[in-house]
């Protein structure tokens, strides 16, 4: 479909909202008319042709006795649909007083397939308010006009006999899509909520199926979106696989399976597939994650462009909370049976992730590739340990990661923020094996004449075919790096230092103890201090270890295992740091000391994983030397991964000569100071 159909429909439709529906309803309440509205007249544009038929048939089988109508109605249609009530949406401005009935026993009539499709679209709400405020009969009108046609037929137009061409059903999802962005521009929605560009839709299938078009062969390909929207990705990656199946000579079925939470875009998507005579009973209704549509089922594609930025907080309550048992996100990795994969309740996008490639295909030659859309948290939020860091593990460490492009700024329609196409696969080519390729494509791309929302920029055929050599050529230039696996992990270990106290057994101090061990009705311990005290001398000791011994020897009640209460009341009352005192002794084991940790000196490091040496290397040269009392908490010892995309990219660029910068404040001054002269006189 060129631009200038794509954009007489769009205007057309957009221009029936504003010219009958304007004083109705709010414009963010539009939608609710005009996208079931445009999906009901493209069905009734197919049926058109074949109505009397389908009613001559319907009457003969309901003579026959025929209960199981369904097929020999499809048969008579031309389509997987039907209608059966004696209305067209012509025919129902025939009979204006009785529209409202007559417009509900004509959605009454759509097979069961279309019927659904209505009810998502919870449009049988909208036709008494339409009625009441007699705009009903204004919007079918507008919608038969023979200046658009919505059918994928050409037609001529009665009034200029100019031809109208047909609107493909990739045309359709062109029209829907910028319906769609329109609406959500004007209801201000979240910056997760906005729909895929077709050229990033194109470049993402192009990554996903080109990479193994040679190895194809004959055969079914399942092709899988979990979070399906209008079905784009869908039929982009379907005429992809099947037109380079023609190229290399291949018979290739395409069986496509989505589920989509919006109802309305489910519905845009159903009809969709509906009228291209795809199987729709593969789009399922309802969230990805609480409500698993395709349990088991595995996938040779998967694409998708999953929200990021939304709580997924009441999927999560609905699939049990922390006790979640869904075997999608239950991993055993790294030898640990509680292998923590579940990201921030605020953000869920990884779990569609874990989901797509928990559908992989092991026993294939092909195996299954994932191409999906993040924003750029996935790249690094998380620290070692939690959720989304071991998501990140979880893959890299699989080597699924085959690469990840950063794309342009104020590529979507509705949101500004850096986007990022991963790419994986379990059955990586030999050479890329134990390597990530990062690709940089953010400054490649076109400007727009005019924005759409905050889409100020597309990816033109060339930037597109500039990323495809890229990543096939998978070598390091100032665009593309080449990272070993290893490179991209880190040990966050915990560096420890012992505690060092001072002891001062003088009178004020013995008060406090006695003072706070009143409060718990302990008698012994403050006498054994000052017993103590008498022996060993008011003070200050360095060695906390000597007095605490000397203390328990006297402590009548000091029998077995001394109480935390005791130990914090006599640090609390007695002891303060000194650095230059000796190391407090937390219990000795084994013939080794271990110490008592001062948590004030406690400190954390990130080591890669391909530091020389290990852990032991990095504290030997970077540790020791500065603090050689340190040691490493080996039990708080945990694996992290992420993604420093940046960091691999970062260009310096130097700052203004002072002189350039003196030269623009002096200019704007000089204006300031013109403008002032003007407003005075």
């Amino acid at each position: 479909m060129d631009t200038t159909q794509h954009n007489s429909i769009v205007n057309f439709i957009w221009s029936i909202a504003d010219d009958e529906l304007r004083d109705v309803y709010v414009r963010g309440k539009y939608r609710d008319v005009i996208l079931p509205m445009t999906v009901i007249r493209r069905l009734d544009a197919l049926l058109e042709p074949t109505k009397d038929a389908v009613l001559q048939t319907k009457e003969m089988l309901d003579e026959a006795g025929v209960l199981n109508q369904g097929a020999a109605l499809c048969a008579i249609s031309g389509q997987k649909f039907y209608n059966t009530s004696a209305f067209t949406l012509r025919r129902l401005l025939a009979r204006p007083r009785q529209l409202r009935q007559n417009f509900e026993a004509y959605l009454d009539g759509f097979s069961e397939n279309v019927g659904e499709i209505i009810q998502r679209f919870s449009f049988r709400n909208q036709l008494t308010t339409m009625s009441e405020a007699d705009v009903l009969g204004h919007v079918i009108e507008k919608f038969i006009s023979p200046r658009i046609n919505l059918s994928p037929v050409p037609v001529v137009r009665p009034d200029t006999g100019r031809r109208l061409p047909g609107l493909t059903n990739h045309g359709m999802g062109s029209v829907f899509e910028e319906l769609l962005r329109r609406f959500n521009e004007e209801n201000n929605e979240e910056a997760g909520e906005h729909f895929t560009p077709r050229e990033v839709v194109h470049l993402m299938t192009r990554l996903l199926v080109s990479p193994v078009e040679d190895q194809l062969v004959s055969g079914a390909y399942f092709i899988y979106d979990c979070a399906c929207g209008t079905g784009g990705m869908l039929t982009e990656a379907e005429h992809m696989l099947q037109h380079l199946g023609q190229q290399h000579d291949k018979r290739i079925n395409v069986y496509l399976y989505g589920q989509e939470v919006n109802a309305e875009t489910y519905a845009i998507c159903k009809a969709d597939l509906l009228i291209k005579g795809d199987d729709e009973d593969n789009i399922r209704f309802g969230s990805t994650l609480s409500a698993d549509a395709f349990p088991g089922q595995r996938f040779d594609f998967m694409l998708a462009n999953p929200p990021y930025g939304k709580s997924w907080a009441s999927d999560k309550r609905r699939m049990g909370g922390s006790g979640i048992r869904d075997p999608r996100f239950i991993i055993t990795h790294a030898d640990s049976s509680e292998y923590k994969m579940l990201p921030r309740s605020s953000d869920g996008q990884l779990l569609f992730l874990v989901n797509m490639l928990s559908r992989m295909k092991g026993g294939t030659t092909l195996g299954s590739r994932v191409a999906t859309i993040h924003n750029g948290s996935s790249l690094f939020t998380g620290g070692a340990g939690s959720g989304e860091s071991n998501i990140r593990r979880w893959i890299i460490e699989n080597d699924w990661l085959e690469a990840i492009i950063g794309l342009p700024e104020n590529l979507f329609y509705n949101t500004g923020i850096a986007t990022y196409v991963w790419v994986l696969t379990n059955r990586k080519p030999a050479r890329r094996r134990g390597k990530v390729q990062l690709i940089d494509a953010r400054r490649w791309f076109v400007k727009l004449r005019r924005n759409l929302g905050q889409k100020n920029c597309e990816l033109s055929p060339e930037n597109i075919e500039r990323v495809l050599a890229t990543f096939r050529t998978f070598e390091t230039g100032e665009n593309s790096k080449l990272v070993d696996n290893d490179a991209l992990g880190y040990w966050k270990v915990t560096v420890e230092r012992p505690l060092r106290l001072k002891v001062d057994l003088s009178d004020e101090a013995r008060k406090r103890l006695k003072a706070a061990c009143d409060e718990r009705g302990w008698e012994t311990l403050p006498k054994a201090v000052r017993a103590i005290s008498k022996a060993m001398g008011a003070g200050p000791h360095l060695d906390f270890n000597a007095v605490v011994t000397e203390v328990k020897k006297a402590q009548k009640a000091g029998k077995g295992r001394w109480s935390v209460g005791r130990w914090k009341a006599l640090v609390s009352a007695l002891c303060e740091v000194d650095p230059t005192a000796e190391p407090v002794v937390k219990k000795r084991e084994y013939g080794r000391v271990i110490y008592e940790p001062d948590t004030k000196l406690r400190d954390s490091e990130q080591i890669p994983l391909d530091t020389e040496g290990g852990i032991d290397g990095f504290v030997e040269r970077k540790v020791l030397p500065y603090v050689p009392d340190a040691w490493i908490d080996e039990g708080k010892t945990q694996i992290g991964y992420e993604i420093p995309f940046n960091r691999h990219f970062y260009r310096y660029e130097p700052p203004r000569p002072v002189e350039v910068i003196a030269a623009e404040i002096r200019e704007l001054e000089s204006g300031i100071s013109d403008l002032m002269a003007e407003i005075l006189s």
